[in-house]
């Protein structure tokens, strides 16, 4: 009887290893400021540096000198506030995000910037709690946050952002995009019963006041968008009699005026006058 059970024990075996999950990677932030953390291993993936400096930047100062004092106390240890920077798309949010922190690591090597997927928010309680005993300092940021999946996701932001009885991490600044002030969700689950939706509506608004500073970017006007477009031409020695023209169609072309837009344009004459630019 043993020898007859013995193969389907190994096979039961064999099945439940597959189904386990991998083992953690064994964390080290070495040799990298930007990562990506993958919430099934625990590993965090480096990245190259981020390509643009923050001052080539245009059309968006104020929202620049916002991010980068808040970011240079939290290096410092000093006070600060989660940030939250909502507003049109291609406004330069994520750029400013990445863009400032490069600016500030370049002088604090303890300071890690790590990027999250938007999809994977439920699993942030576990990345601060991982993050907390570090000896680092680290900026997580999530690009076009929103929550789709309802309320389970927005509860599991809050219960990062608060830390429950431990508190939050002193070491961990939170940074979320998106294209809406309050982060709701794109679709209605009205279908669940009016009660259950405004609960989940109010869920969800309510995880925008944990971020202390909210800083918006509005539609971008002509003046600025034609000032973004001749700074960055200045900046990397691209000169066309009729820039401004050129950068108007292109605009009118893609339906709309914004920092996105402007670079594009930027990208499109560099490659016509055969100039290399950052990535």
């Amino acid at each position: 009887m043993d020898a007859e059970l013995k193969p389907l024990l190994e096979r039961i075996a064999q099945a439940l290893e597959r189904l386990a999950p991998p083992p953690r990677t064994e964390t080290t932030f070495a040799g990298a400021r930007l990562f990506r953390h993958d919430p099934d291993t625990g590993a965090f993936h480096p990245a190259p540096d981020y390509p643009l400096p923050l001052d080539s930047l245009m059309g968006v100062d104020r929202q620049k000198a916002r991010v980068l004092e808040n970011l240079e106390r939290f290096a410092a240890g000093l006070p600060y506030n989660h940030v939250l920077l909502w507003g049109v798309r291609g406004a330069g949010k994520s750029s400013i995000a990445k863009a400032a922190f490069m600016a500030v690591a370049a002088d604090d090597a303890a300071l890690k910037l790590v990027e999250v997927d938007r999809d994977q928010v439920t699993a942030l309680p576990g990345l601060f709690d991982d993050l907390r005993t570090r000896p680092e300092r680290f900026v997580v940021l999530c690009d076009d946050l929103s929550f789709e999946e309802g309320a389970a996701a927005a509860k599991a932001l809050k219960s990062a952002l608060e830390g429950g009885v431990s508190g939050p991490p002193a070491n961990v600044l939170f940074v979320a995009t998106s294209n809406r002030r309050h982060l709701m969700p794109r679709t209605n689950v009205e279908d669940r019963g009016m009660v259950a939706a405004h609960e989940d509506a109010e869920e969800e608004v309510s995880v925008s006041d944990r971020f202390g500073l909210w800083i918006g970017f509005p539609p971008m006007d002509q003046p600025t968008y034609l000032t973004a477009v001749a700074g960055y031409a200045k900046r990397y020695g691209l000169t066309v009699p009729d820039l401004e023209r050129r950068a108007l169609q292109w605009a009118q072309m893609r339906g709309g005026r914004s920092g996105r837009v402007a670079w594009q344009f930027i990208r499109d004459l560099a490659g016509e006058l055969g100039k290399s630019l950052p990535l």
